[in-house]
């Protein structure tokens, strides 16, 4: 521990002892700066990204100066690619572990026939890296925090960057476990539009700090159960539930009429978002990419909740299904 500059006066946040999930790894501030420090150290050249895709990877590898090229996905989410061979010098393909469906066996797989990825397990906190597979964390989208990402490569990663600082940017998750969400949705939102023009920087110690505090076994065992749960009471065979995810990110239900069920549910406190809300700007209505993003409901299942709330939101949502 660095020795303290100011002794005395007020007392600040504790520091947590516990231990991170992944002391190891790489810390960045953001997962969209994450992948453009590892564009930069990588020496990327070109990557392939998938159209069903949230328009913050897109906009880092914009800011980074990489060549993009798009690809669409088949009904069982596999890569529809016309490559003859293993990618190589500064080509590499983009893989999104869509909902927990990308295994570990997959990735191996994607390798051997791509040869150079980079996977993205947004989705997927608690699925460890593959070895020598270049991985992505987000932090903010599976615990209480403001930012922070984890980053595994065993590229060298190019000069050191600043600290991040968090501070200012926590009001909205202080003020929701104080209050409620509606207070402070427009702070989230304000927080939120800042971080396309945020530049790399290394995960604050504010982050890295609470990182530390939280109990992961209770987290991925609530994860599970809920999931669990709701798959049993809200059985919904898609190509984002085929696969049983350790530690789920949301419970994938898809429904045909999933934007009117979105503002049903939140006019009942019940509030799941659009993921990828940029696909149905720009993709036809025809296509899978569109129908997935508009249609499959993320339905939350972390670990602020338990099994009243699962049967609670089920409920809800059966009656709502009945009267469409």
């Amino acid at each position: 521990m660095m020795m303290k500059t100011e002794i005395g006066g007020y007392l600040e946040l504790e520091e947590m002892t516990g231990q991170e999930y992944y002391p190891d790894l790489y810390k960045v501030n953001l997962g969209r700066t994450a992948l453009m420090w590892l564009i930069e150290s990588r020496k990327c050249d070109k990557i392939y990204l998938p159209y069903f895709l949230c328009d913050s990877v897109i906009s880092a590898c914009e800011k980074t100066g990489v060549q993009t090229e798009f690809y669409y996905l088949n009904e069982n989410l596999e890569p529809m690619l016309d490559i003859d061979s293993p990618l190589t010098d500064g080509s590499w393909l983009y893989l999104v572990n869509y909902y927990g469906q990308l295994t570990d066996t997959l990735i191996e797989s994607y390798r051997e026939s791509y040869g150079q990825i980079i996977v993205d397990h947004t989705h997927s906190f608690f699925q460890r890296p593959v070895k020598g597979v270049d991985t992505l964390y987000s932090c903010r989208k599976f615990f209480g925090l403001s930012d922070g990402a984890y980053l595994y490569t065993e590229a060298k990663l190019t000069k050191n960057k600043p600290l991040d600082r968090s501070n200012e940017r926590m009001t909205h998750i202080l003020g929701r476990y104080e209050v409620d969400a509606g207070t402070f949705y427009k702070k989230m939102l304000d927080n939120a539009s800042t971080y396309h023009d945020m530049e790399i920087r290394k995960m604050s110690r504010l982050t890295e700090n609470l990182l530390r505090g939280i109990d992961y076994d209770r987290a991925r065992d609530r994860r599970n159960n809920n999931y669990l749960l709701l798959r049993k009471l809200l059985p919904s065979d898609n190509p984002f539930t085929r696969i049983i995810p350790d530690a789920p990110f949301a419970y994938p239900f898809y429904c045909e009429n999933g934007p009117q069920l979105r503002k049903e549910l939140a006019a009942k406190k019940i509030f799941v978002p659009t993921n990828w809300s940029n696909v149905i700007s720009s993709m036809d209505a025809d296509t899978l990419e569109y129908q997935w993003a508009s249609n499959i409901l993320p339905l939350p299942i972390d670990q602020r909740y338990g099994k009243e709330e699962m049967i609670y939101m089920a409920d809800i949502l059966k009656e709502l299904l009945m009267n469409i």
